[in-house]
Parts: C-alpha cells; structure tokens; sequence
C-alpha cells in the first residue's frame, strides 16, 4: 500500500461585496477546493438573506474558502481579493450599499490577521488606490451558510442580468490576471 499524504487544508473567508461575486471567481482557482456563500461577523443566529439584505443583522456576505496551502498561498488569496473589488469603498461595492457589503477579512489565527495587516500595508504603501483601504479585518466568528439557491449562483444562472453586468466582469479580471493560477 503506498503511502498517501493527508491534504492538510485551511480556511479564508473574506467579505467584499456580493458573495456570487467572489463565489465565481475564487472557485476557478487551482487548490481551492470548496468556496461556500454565507454570512459572518453579525449579531443574529442563523440569519437568512432577508435578514443580512435588510442590514439589521450585522452580518457581511461572505465565502468562506476551503483551501490547499501547497497549492495556492493564503497571501495569493488576498492578491486576488484585492484585485476583484474596491476596498476603499465603506460598506459598498458598486450599486451594492449597506453593512453586508462591507470590505472584511476574517482571520482565522493570528498569521492571517499578521498577514492580512501585511498585505494592506504593502497595498497602501504602493498607492495603487486614490484613497485608503478600509477593509476591515475582524475575527472569525460562526459562519452560516447561504441558502442553498446562492451557493454556484454565477454558474447556475450565467443569463441572469447582475451576473452578465457585475459577476461576469470581475470572473474576467481575474481570469485575466490570474490565468496561471486557473483550474481550467
């Protein structure tokens, strides 16, 4: 019998928007190995998405991602989290306005908060953004996830108007700069 290595997989959730939006793009990536859809960081138990849209429950939109560290990097992870979304914008992506929309990264450890306030850092400093970054880096909390109509929304509904307008567009960013990071 030979001798199999157990993947020793970890988890990032990050917050940045519409969570179809990062949903589509961080699926596409070589050692990512489940994204789910959800919400976290609020005060209410099991919210619905009636609730977070409404803002009252506190929670943001969120993925949380199932990942392989020997196949993609925490730090290549918030690469392309910064790249497929503003995080200047307070508590708004586009036309999407509200707490639940909020710029956030939920660490997990101690590391990921190091290496999220790294990243911010180095971000900031090469003053790739006019204003400053907001993203707000909150500790990770329960995280409920979506009902089961959002979760592969993009891929099960590529017609529907938000995803051809506002998913599609940043699936193609991403594939763009990140094509050698594609599963497919």
């Amino acid at each position: 019998m030979e001798n199999q290595q157990v993947k020793k997989l970890e988890t990032i959730t990050l917050g940045g928007g519409c969570f179809w939006c990062l949903e589509a793009v961080f699926e596409n990536l070589r050692g990512v190995q489940a994204v789910v859809s959800g919400y976290i960081g609020g005060h209410q138990d099991k919210p619905d998405y009636e609730a977070v849209c409404s803002g009252k429950s506190g929670h943001a939109e969120a993925v949380q991602i199932r990942f392989d560290p020997a196949e993609i990097g925490y730090d290549d992870l918030l690469d392309v989290f910064f790249t497929i979304h503003d995080p200047t914008t307070l508590n708004r992506q586009g036309n999407d306005v509200g707490t639940q929309y909020r710029s956030a990264i939920f660490h997990h450890d101690e590391a990921q908060l190091d290496a999220a306030r790294t990243k911010i850092a180095a971000l900031q400093h090469a003053g790739l953004w006019f204003q400053p970054i907001v993203t707000q880096l909150e500790r990770a909390v329960t995280f409920y996830p979506a009902e089961q109509y959002h979760q592969h929304y993009f891929e099960n509904h590529p017609g529907q108007p938000y995803c051809q307008l506002v998913v599609a567009p940043k699936v193609a960013k991403a594939r763009a700069s990140f094509a050698a990071r594609l599963k497919r």
